[in-house]
């Protein structure tokens, strides 16, 4: 599929931003990549709310051959042939598929941070002393070697 064809396939859905990704396009809207175009077909980003629309068609998950196994990426499925005739069902399916690209972009949000808790030495519970620090480590190494 090139560039032209995928602007044409969107035009019910809305304006998309197309880009160069392996050995295709990455498809995004609103910042949020949401379809893959590869050799192998269109793939939309689907979830847990999505699969069972992708599996009732008959799609199957996006995979690729590495030289040991067969990776599964459940989180692409491949878009039913069907939908490349029928541009508003096409711009729906995209909706769901926008929509969970963009509930697993929060899920993926990082948490906040908890501030660092205080060391505690192991004499009667109390907070460790800071160590000074001279020199470098080579250093230390030997003004302890020369005491002993």
């Amino acid at each position: 599929m090139d560039r032209d064809f995928l602007i044409d396939l969107f035009a019910d859905f809305g304006p998309v931003t197309i880009r160069r990704m392996f050995s295709g396009y990455g498809i995004s809207a609103d910042g949020t990549n949401f379809a893959l175009s590869l050799r192998a077909g269109l793939y939309f980003r689907a979830d847990d709310q999505t699969i069972p629309q992708f599996e009732a068609e008959g799609s199957k998950p996006f995979q690729y051959q590495t030289r040991t196994k067969t990776v599964t990426v459940n989180s692409y499925w491949q878009l039913p042939a069907r939908l490349f005739d029928d541009s508003e069902e096409l711009a729906t399916w995209a909706r769901a598929a926008l929509a969970a690209a963009q509930r697993a972009a929060l899920r993926k949000r990082p948490k906040a941070r908890k501030a660092a808790k205080p060391k505690v030495s192991k004499v009667a519970g109390r907070p460790a002393a800071k160590r000074k620090t001279t020199g470098t480590s080579k250093a230390r190494r030997t003004k302890k070697a020369s005491r002993r």
